[in-house]
């Protein structure tokens, strides 16, 4: 599945919610440095950067206990310690998006985010990144009961809007797990991801759309308003 014509560009969006991590920014340096610390103090090898890319999808809470067994809130604090020292230091806007998100916002689409990155370790971020105005509500890991791929997050980040889930909101992600969730809430499920990873998961879950990157959507929506 390759990056669609910016003739195909699907209906105007009314609301977009976007995952953060390697869908707006880059944030995998600290990432990896801070769960390879973690699995070598809990005696497990380290993870290569194709492994990390692969397997980092659901949210601490939810991925940790499979990990790290009974010790896995021991491990979330080690890696939630060593995550912080750093993060802000390294995370850096993917290419296209600062564009993206000011076209959506002077076209007054409601924005926001869904990511299993913690709330606030999420909200520090955009903050940094001076993004945090574009959002309507920006929902993390353990702001929810369940986090992605559940649809309540995202039934959380349009609150306040008037728009409910459906085909006029887009959930834009990296992953196979945010293709699942914009498939549990009834959204749009829009792939930026270059390439295209070979996922079983996609098949289950499959994208309406997908982009290589942030300027492909930044395209579709001027060529379709």
């Amino acid at each position: 599945m390759s990056a669609l014509p910016a003739l195909d560009c699907p209906a105007r969006p009314r609301a977009v919610l976007f995952d953060w991590d390697h869908t707006l920014v880059d944030n995998w340096d600290a990432i990896r440095a801070a769960l390879n610390f973690t699995l070598v103090s809990f005696g497990q090898e380290a993870w290569t950067v194709e492994e990390t890319r692969a397997r980092v999808k659901a949210s601490l809470r939810d991925s940790f206990p499979l990990l790290f067994g009974d010790r896995w809130e021991e491990a979330r604090t080690l890696f939630l310690d060593h995550f912080a020292e750093n993060h802000l230091a390294v995370l850096k806007p993917l290419p296209g998006a600062a564009d993206l998100l000011a076209h959506l916002a002077a076209e007054g689409v409601y924005m926001g985010i869904v990511s299993n990155k913690r709330g606030p370790t999420l909200r520090l971020e955009t903050a940094h990144l001076g993004w945090d105005r574009y959002f309507g509500r920006i929902i993390g890991a353990e702001d929810a009961p369940e986090d992605k791929p559940s649809p309540i997050p995202v039934s959380m980040a349009l609150e306040g809007s008037g728009i409910a889930p459906g085909a006029d909101v887009w959930f834009v992600g990296d992953t196979s797990i945010d293709m699942e969730c914009a498939h549990n809430a009834g959204c749009v499920p829009v792939l930026v991801r270059d390439p295209l990873p070979d996922d079983p998961a996609l098949k289950l879950h499959p994208p309406a759309w997908h982009a290589p990157h942030c300027g492909q959507l930044t395209d579709w929506l001027r060529a379709g308003l």
